[in-house]
C-alpha cells in the first residue's frame, strides 16, 4: 500500500461516524448478548477456539451483529471476506467462492465470509452459497433484521446455526456511551464534555436499545454543541432532545416485529388487559401501521373471541372501520382506542369460532349428506312430487315460534356445534335453547 492510499485509509477510520470507530475488536469489548456470549457460551467457546462453523445472526439494527463479525475477523486465522447484500450481486457471490476454493487449494486457509443484510439476498443467490457452504470451502456468517425462517432459504438455514440477538439493555447503552465520551482515540476523549444525567438519560432511555443509534446522538450532540469560555461543551437536556428526536422503535411494516407486536395486540385484548391492549395500539400507530390494517384485526378479533358474549363488539369494530376511513389520522387513534378498549373489556366467548370449525371438519372428513326431503326448495313446478318441502314444519304456526323438526342431514344428526359459554348475552342464549328443549349443556 503507497503513502497515498494510507493516508486516505487513514482519513475514512478518522472521519467514520463513531458508532463504526467504536466497534469493538475483542470479545472482551463487546458489550451485551450474554445470553449467547457469557462465558462458556457455544457461541464465544466457537470463536475463541476459532473453530467456528456458519452462523445467521438475527436481531433488531444496533445490537451488534456487525460488531461481533468484526471481532471475528481479528480472532480467526481463516481469510476474513465480507460483502453486504444491498451492495452486491452473484457476480460477486461467485467470485468470492472460486477465490476461496483457490485459497483452500494453494494455501490450505478457509474462507470466513460475513454478509450484512442477508436477507436482501434473493433465492438464487442464496442458493450459489450452498456448494461451498456445505463443503467447508466456505464459512458463512449471515446478518439479518429479519426473521430467518422467513426470509433465509429453507437449505442455508438447515447448514447454519440461528442466534438471536436482543435489544441491549439501558445498562448496556449506558457502558458504551461512557466508553465513547471518555476514549481519546476512536471516541469523543479528545472533547472536554460534561453531560448532564438528565440527558444523559434521555440519550440512554430514547436509544431503545439501540446502540447505534445512542452513539449518532451523542455524536451529534458534541460535535454541535460550542465550547464555552472554560473550553467545556455542555450537554443539556434539551440538546439530547435535538439529537435524537425520534426513537428507534424495531417496527418494520412488513417485517417480522409487524407480526409480533400485532400479535401482542390481539391477545392483549383477547386476555381483557385494556392497559396492554391501548400500549400495543399506540406502538402500532408510532410505527406508522396503517389505520385500515388495525381496524381490521380489531373486527376479526371482536367476531374470534368476543362472539355472541356481546353482539354490540363486533357493530362496534364495523362502526370504528368506517369511521377510520372518514376521518384518517391523527383523530382515527380516537377511534381504534374506543373500539380496542371495548373489545378487550367485553365478555369473551370463541363458541362461534368453535362452531364453524367443527362443522367447517366435519365437512371435510364426514359423509356430507344429502338436504333432508322436508328442507329442500319446493317452489318449483315438479318439487312436489319428488318430495320437496313434504312434512315441513313452518315454525311461526306453532307456539313460541318454533318446533322441533330435523334440520341437519341424516350422516350429522345429533352433532353439537355451537355451545354457548354462559358469558355475557350468552347466558340468555342458554335460557332460551333450554326453553325451547334444545339445550347443549345438559
Amino acid at each position: 500500500m503507497d503513502l497515498f492510499s494510507r493516508q486516505a485509509e487513514e482519513l475514512l477510520r478518522r472521519d467514520a461516524p463513531l458508532a463504526n470507530r467504536m466497534r469493538p475488536t475483542t470479545l472482551e469489548e463487546f458489550t451485551g448478548q450474554e445470553h449467547i456470549l457469557g462465558p462458556g457460551k457455544l457461541l464465544r467457546r466457537a470463536i475463541e477456539g476459532d473453530r467456528l462453523s456458519s452462523v445467521i445472526l438475527y436481531g433488531p439494527p444496533g445490537t451488534g451483529k456487525t460488531a461481533l463479525a468484526n471481532v471475528i475477523a481479528g480472532a480467526t486465522k481463516s481469510h476474513f471476506q465480507s460483502l453486504n447484500a444491498v451492495t452486491s450481486g452473484i457476480a460477486d457471490i461467485r467470485r468470492v467462492m472460486e477465490d476461496a476454493t483457490e485459497r483452500l487449494k494453494m494455501h490450505q486457509m478457509r474462507t470466513i465470509l460475513f454478509i450484512d443484510e442477508v436477507h436482501r439476498f434473493n433465492k438464487t443467490q442464496q442458493d450459489a452459497l450452498l456448494p461451498a457452504v456445505e463443503d467447508g470451502t466456505v464459512i458463512f456468517i449471515g446478518a439479518t433484521t429479519e426473521n430467518p425462517f422467513f426470509e433465509i432459504s429453507r437449505p442455508l438455514i438447515s447448514r447454519s446455526r440461528v442466534f438471536r440477538f436482543e435489544p441491549l439493555g439501558d445498562e448496556h447503552i449506558s457502558q458504551i456511551l461512557h466508553l465513547a465520551l471518555e476514549d481519546k482515540e476512536r471516541g469523543l476523549g479528545r472533547y472536554e464534555t460534561l453531560i448532564d444525567d438528565a440527558a444523559f438519560f434521555h440519550l440512554v432511555k430514547t436509544a431503545n436499545g439501540d446502540a447505534r443509534s445512542a452513539l449518532n446522538a451523542i455524536e451529534l450532540a458534541v460535535l454541535t454543541t460550542e465550547p464555552d469560555d472554560s473550553g467545556v461543551r455542555r450537554i443539556t437536556l434539551e440538546i439530547a432532545e435535538e439529537s435524537i428526536q425520534e426513537r428507534a422503535l424495531g417496527y418494520d411494516k412488513s417485517g417480522d416485529a409487524h407480526y409480533d407486536v400485532t400479535s401482542a395486540f390481539i391477545k392483549s385484548m383477547r386476555g381483557s388487559d385494556p392497559d396492554a391492549t391501548v400500549y400495543w395500539l399506540a406502538r402500532m400507530i408510532a410505527s406508522g401501521e396503517k389505520p385500515e390494517f388495525i381496524a381490521r384485526r380489531i373486527m376479526i378479533h371482536a367476531a374470534e373471541d368476543v362472539g355472541l358474549a356481546d353482539p354490540h363488539a363486533l357493530l362496534i369494530a364495523t362502526a370504528a372501520a368506517w369511521a377510520v376511513n372518514f376521518v384518517g389520522w391523527p383523530e382515527a387513534r380516537l377511534i381504534l382506542a374506543e373500539a380496542a378498549i371495548y373489545i378487550a373489556t367485553a365478555p369473551k366467548s370463541n363458541s362461534c369460532c368453535v362452531a364453524i370449525t367443527e362443522a367447517t371438519r366435519d365437512l371435510e372428513t364426514e359423509h356430507t349428506g344429502e338436504v333432508p326431503l322436508h328442507l329442500r326448495d319446493a317452489s318449483y313446478r315438479g318439487a312436489a312430487k319428488l318430495g320437496h318441502g313434504v312434512g315441513y314444519k313452518y315454525p311461526h304456526d306453532f307456539p313460541g315460534n318454533y318446533a322441533s323438526q330435523q334440520y341437519l342431514p341424516h350422516a350429522v344428526t345429533g352433532k353439537t356445534y355451537y355451545e354457548p359459554s354462559g358469558n355475557g348475552y350468552e347466558r340468555t342464549i342458554t335460557e332460551r335453547l333450554a326453553n325451547l328443549g334444545k339445550s347443549r349443556l345438559e
